[in-house]
């Protein structure tokens, strides 16, 4: 296998399959290419850190090409190409994308997290720099970065614990951290068993409750945008994130379904459109 042809490890995932809207019909026109860029660079990452045949060394080869495409060293990686040719367009910095590649050489090598400040570092490469990248596509303000990075980190923590049996089978990748399961009393091998053991399970709820200390510190998000398509977005976002924590303090994820259905998010996202305000909020506070 070429180093150079990551479509190779492609998972045929797209857009509309993941939990949360990525692009949606919310957003502006001129605006979705770019975002559909920065997905398309990011699945194909993820798809080569999660491939279950490539050798650690091979993922790493295949990420480092992607990051030398898009620090502009190279142009062998097309997704990071494409990329690169959005952020020089729209006057966007590559670090997004830099820092994003960074979280996925570490789910190459790092398997465990000690506690809940090393997942907290993970999910500032991993899920912030996603949240940054749309803002600066918008032009809002990098006043919203601590609302967004508040945000996209719960999101993330969200994902983790909805997969977290399937992370451990298919990858054994645990990102619950060590110091919580120690504390519970409990191993890894856990979440292999097709119920969550009552210490999992309570476990699980405890950071779900952390979880939502996040959301509490990003539901002024939606109100300091001042796109009101992207203001909409948010705010969506923020209610299915919001019922998904509350879901997993009551849910096990090892033997429930979590997942909201489509009929299920398209009630959650009505009800967040119609409590949304429709001016937005001053950053300035």
């Amino acid at each position: 296998m070429s180093v150079q042809n990551a479509s190779a490890l492609a998972s045929g995932k797209g857009h509309t399959d993941e939990n949360f809207p990525v692009a949606s019909l919310l957003v502006a026109p001129q605006n979705r290419a770019p975002i559909l860029a920065f997905y398309r660079f990011a699945r194909t990452a993820d798809d080569v850190s999660d491939d279950p045949h490539a050798t650690p060394h091979e993922k790493l080869a295949h990420l480092a090409i992607m990051r030398g495409t898009l620090a502009g060293e190279r142009d062998d990686n097309p997704e990071a190409l494409a990329l690169r040719q959005v952020q020089q367009a729209r006057g966007i910095t590559p670090q997004h994308g830099l820092d994003l590649l960074e979280a996925f050489r570490r789910d190459v090598t790092k398997l465990r997290y000690a506690d809940w400040a090393d997942l907290m570092d993970y999910c500032r490469y991993s899920a912030a720099p996603v949240g940054r990248f749309v803002l600066d596509v918008h032009a809002e303000s990098r006043e919203t970065w601590p609302a967004n990075d508040a945000l996209c980190s719960a999101l993330q923590v969200i994902n983790h614990l909805q997969d977290c049996g399937k992370d451990y089978r298919d990858l054994d990748r645990v990102y619950i951290p060590q110091d919580h399961l120690q504390a519970a009393g409990i191993g890894v091998e856990a979440l292999a068993e097709p119920k969550a053991p009552l210490a999992l399970k309570s476990l699980i709820a405890d950071l779900a409750g952390r979880t939502a200390v996040l959301l509490g510190q990003s539901r002024p998000f939606a109100g300091m945008i001042r796109d009101g398509r992207l203001r909409l977005e948010v705010a969506v976002i923020q209610r299915l994130a919001e019922d998904l924590s509350r879901r997993l303090s009551v849910r096990d994820p090892l033997s429930e379904r979590v997942h909201h259905s489509k009929a299920e998010a398209a009630a959650l996202a009505l009800t967040a459109a119609i409590a949304l305000p429709f001016r937005r909020r001053s950053t300035a506070a």
